[in-house]
């Protein structure tokens, strides 16, 4: 059997964190400290998410390489939410067309959607949408999806698809989520 000759490329991957365990977000913003380490720009665009978490924080040390900006509501239906489906279908519209824009410009050399994923299963966004932000993206660029829910005709319109498991956690036990750890 002949041993298989790996090459490097300067192709940009579609990368996609999934499934119902921690860890999506995490390994998304692990990829985008690496990506700062080699002075890659990096663009993180966070569906749902508005309150305050330690990355925002963090990502400020990261400058000028690595930019986040939180778009949408909250989570629906959580967290005390207090707007209908049509608005939060209204600012997942919104805070896509910021991603298709930054993703179309090619000023970045990683995007990281996060959230988005999670925004399909939640029928905010349709998966049509995103398949077609996969295709229009720059060659170059590596663009990240993260959220739960992934679907196998997502799968296949990426490079690397991981899914997190939950084998235990410690709100099985009671606790809430951890500053630094979980947020």
């Amino acid at each position: 059997m002949k041993s298989k000759k790996f090459k490097e490329t300067k192709h940009g991957l579609v990368i996609l964190y999934t499934g119902e365990g921690k860890g999506k977000t995490t390994a998304s913003l692990g990829l985008a400290l690496r990506a700062a380490g080699y002075k890659r720009k990096v663009l993180i665009i966070q569906f749902g998410k508005t309150w305050f978490t330690g990355e925002l924080e963090g990502i400020k040390m990261l400058a000028p390489y690595v930019k986040i900006i939180q778009g949408g509501l909250g989570f629906v239906k959580i967290f005390d939410d207090q707007y209908d489906i049509k608005q939060h279908k209204a600012m997942a519209q919104k805070t896509y067309d910021q991603l298709f824009e930054a993703v179309t410009s090619d000023k970045y050399d990683v995007i990281i959607a996060d959230e988005i994923v999670g925004s399909i299963a939640g029928k905010l966004l349709s998966q049509k949408k995103v398949i077609e932000l996969i295709k229009a993206k720059p060659e170059r660029l590596d663009l990240v999806l993260t959220g739960h829910h992934g679907k196998p005709s997502l799968f296949k319109h990426a490079d690397l698809v991981t899914e997190m498991l939950p084998i235990k956690h410690p709100f099985e036990k009671g606790f809430l989520a951890k500053p630094g750890v979980d947020y």
